[in-house]
């Protein structure tokens, strides 16, 4: 069963926001079984709203739709959409109802809000339970069109409880059965290189994607038909025997969730040092929950200054190495333990850009220590050109570096 993406929003086109929820449903509904074959934006526009539905349908068996069915004036989907299918936009007493339900926590009912309860006569009403914005459901001659709020969390909530269910129940779609692994170790090509035999000789029907992010290589196997998981798990043990501690996790989790869990489990703290990254990896680390049972703190060492009086880093270290070096990070990470009291420690120095650089450090140098006791790892990386992209990439090696420390 083919299905269309079709988010719509002058918003998305003109890049005042960024078009977050059709990777998400896209995800959702791959992993239910259904194939997406077009992701598109459009704007608040009803000839190209409509010109686009009328388009897409000959290709595709169900289109999802996201956005334009707020109450202001530039939401127009839900009258175009009564245009598109000739119906027109009756009251609905139910729809005030739940609207009232949603709003009485935290705000009175205003006309435009009141008025969300009108939706078309010909569809199927959906109850947005967290939201005033109703769904709707269009099915005519087996082609169905859902249209739902561009609100993140509205859209997400209504996908899992909603529309995904009710969409299994029509059609009989086999969902994926998969694993996702994150490695540590390897480039992306490496990694293919180093797989190539097992991948040619997986079974018919098996897929593997690489999925590298900054800093991050995930891979990703999947089949679809729950009857095929135990050929999965018998190439997961396969994988397993090539990659041994390579894999860090077998979960597509965030690396700072995979940090949290080894460390809380072996009951180790933890503190950073941070230069070039300004604080990002001690962010990362607080943003997972329960992560006071671990993490004592950071200490933002962006001046040398800071860095000598604070974290005892050696003035001479400085001097002849430069600030960006082995010796000034492993200074730095030694500083970390000693002065936040804590069993592990991840340092971070380097250029993130885009000036500063030098021929022998050009931009994107990144010198990243982590020590574990008296265990330390010190190792320099050349990360690239881009100054946000530096942050993220060393912020994710760093915590890959110290999670190979944990698993050996």
């Amino acid at each position: 069963m083919k299905t269309a993406i079709i988010t719509i929003g002058d918003e998305i086109l003109i890049g005042q926001i960024v078009d977050t929820n059709t990777a998400w449903m896209a995800q959702k509904l791959t992993n239910a079984g259904f194939d997406v074959t077009e992701k598109i934006s459009i704007g608040d526009n009803a000839r190209q709203i409509k010109d686009t539905i009328a388009d897409v349908f000959t290709r595709v068996d169900v289109i999802l739709t996201t956005g334009g069915i707020g109450p202001t004036k530039d939401d127009i989907t839900k009258k175009t959409l009564c245009e598109y299918y000739g119906t027109e936009l009756i009251f609905d007493d139910s729809v005030l109802a739940n609207i009232q339900n949603v709003v009485s926590t935290w705000t009175a009912l205003n006309p435009l809000t009141h008025d969300q309860a009108y939706v078309p006569k010909d569809c199927t009403v959906i109850q947005n339970k967290v939201g005033t914005a109703p769904i709707t459901w269009f099915d005519r001659n087996d082609k169905v069109l859902v249209s739902m709020p561009g609100v993140p969390y509205e859209m997400k909530f209504n996908m899992e409880n909603e529309i995904i269910p009710r969409l299994q129940s029509k059609y009989s779609a086999e969902a994926y059965v998969s694993k996702v692994f994150i490695v540590v170790g390897y480039t992306e090509s490496a990694l293919a290189i180093h797989l190539t035999d097992w991948e040619n000789n997986l079974p018919e029907g098996f897929g593997l994607a690489y999925l590298p992010s900054p800093g991050v290589m995930k891979l990703r196997l999947f089949v679809k038909g729950e009857e095929r998981r135990h050929e999965l798990e018998e190439e997961i043990v396969k994988l397993y025997n090539l990659l041994d501690k390579a894999i860090v996790a077998d979960r597509d989790i965030p690396l700072e969730k995979i940090l949290g869990e080894h460390l809380l489990s072996s009951g180790l703290t933890i503190g950073t040092a941070e230069s070039c990254t300004g604080g990002n990896i001690a962010h990362l680390i607080t943003s997972i929950a329960g992560s006071s049972e671990y993490f004592k703190g950071g200490i933002v060492s962006y001046s040398n200054e800071v860095k000598c009086n604070i974290l005892k880093v050696s003035a001479s270290n400085i001097e002849k190495d430069g600030a960006v070096s082995c010796s000034v990070v492993t200074d730095m990470a030694k500083g970390a333990q000693k002065a936040l009291n804590v069993d592990c420690a991840i340092a971070v120095s380097g250029i993130a850009g885009p000036g500063g650089g030098t021929d022998e450090k050009p931009v994107g140098t990144v010198w990243i220590a982590t020590a574990i006791g008296e265990r330390l790892v010190a190792k320099k990386y050349q990360m690239g050109k881009n100054r946000d992209m530096n942050i993220i990439r060393a912020s994710n090696t760093a915590m890959m570096q110290l999670l190979e420390m944990l698993n050996e």
